[in-house]
């Protein structure tokens, strides 16, 4: 079978990946099992080129797809070990599209939405929301519906208005969320990180008969570690949503940045929520205090290249902590896509990435 030809004047952009997660112990570990979500996803907009995955200690592994279609890697350890290092290293072409394509459809989708009852079948792991009182759940229900009813029921224009509002109107705020924080609290106090708002996000749309899932990857930003801000504005996974439209499909977007996904983006896997996803996650079978620490290093390999070319290379590791929200200069007014997908203005920084455990 020949693959399928590229659509007209489409470039590709090229990243080299390389990630460590540290563990250490106050004693040793017995016994451990690991899963991982190191391997980047495969698929026609992101092609894996090389991919490279160390454990130290060596453990038993074996790699399969799991049942949300991810590389996914399980490593069991059995002898006594008081630190443990996991290293992936991975280059990734993307493929640049026009994210907002989609959205110029000659039928414009409205609300409600309607499935056959084959799509609800296959769609019903996105469709059911988190569980919450009823009475939250019916506010958030309420939020959600304003975004339509301010639309006029247009789908397309909904899903731009809530991805914007969440980069206009939420406060970015490490350290103020944890995991059993609710999509209810994130509404309410209107602050988070981006797992906060890929969460409100998913159970909103959810609430609205949209298919939503999660995703957990890299975002590349380009910023420099000489910047106070990069430094300490944020941990180190990036989350975002895909949605899937009728008649167009899984669709990434970005609410963290306001922003579609293009080429910053790195997908690591999907799944109904962050458990799903996890790059890094497992289960210790001795009682004892656990550290962990991650490095991320995520370089342009087309921008290296062309600073090589003018004698001048750079590169940025990113030890621990990285930038999740881009420091996008705010869209233009109105929802039109051109509005909506601004880049990055001057780009000073390398990358964020990834190990939620």
């Amino acid at each position: 079978m020949n693959a399928a030809p590229l659509p007209p004047s489409t470039q590709v952009r090229r990243f080299r990946i390389r990630h460590i997660t540290k563990y250490q112990y106050a004693q040793a570990i017995e016994r451990s099992v690991h899963r991982l979500h190191l391997r980047p996803i495969y698929d026609w907009k992101q092609r894996v080129l090389e991919y490279k995955m160390t454990f130290q200690p060596d453990a038993v592994g074996v790699e399969y797809e799991d049942a949300f279609g991810n590389f996914t890697s399980r490593h069991e350890s059995t002898q006594p070990y008081s630190q443990m290092t996991i290293t992936s290293e991975a280059t990734v072409e993307l493929l640049d599209i026009d994210p907002f394509a989609f959205a110029n459809l000659p039928m414009r989708p409205t609300f409600p939405v309607s499935w056959m009852p084959w799509d609800y079948k296959m769609l019903s792991p996105y469709l059911t929301p988190i569980e919450l009182p009823e009475t939250q759940l019916a506010e958030i229900y309420d939020y959600a519906m304003s975004f339509v009813q301010r639309n006029n029921n247009d789908l397309m224009e909904t899903l731009f208005a809530i991805n914007l509002a969440f980069f206009r109107e939420y406060v970015y705020a490490p350290g103020t969320t944890n995991l059993m924080t609710t999509p209810y609290d994130v509404m309410v106090n209107k602050r988070g990180v981006c797992q906060d708002f890929a969460n409100l996000f998913i159970c909103m749309a959810r609430l609205m008969g949209l298919p939503a899932r999660y995703v957990c990857g890299y975002v590349y930003t380009g910023n420099h570690l000489d910047e106070q801000w990069a430094q300490n504005s944020a941990d180190a996974t990036h989350a975002w949503v895909q949605l899937y439209i009728p008649n167009v499909g899984w669709k990434g977007f970005d609410p963290t940045n306001g922003i579609l996904p293009s080429t910053e983006h790195v997908r690591l896997a999907v799944g109904r929520h962050y458990r799903d996803t996890a790059p890094v996650s497992g289960t210790l079978y001795t009682m004892a205090q656990e550290s962990m620490t991650t490095a991320v290093e995520m370089i342009d390999l087309d921008k290296e290249a062309a600073d090589k070319a003018a004698g001048a290379t750079s590169t940025a590791s990113i030890p621990g902590t990285a930038p999740q929200r881009q420091p996008v200069p705010p869209p233009t007014e109105g929802l039109s896509p051109q509005g909506l997908n601004t880049p990055p203005a001057t780009p000073n920084a390398s990358a964020t990435a990834a190990a939620a455990s």
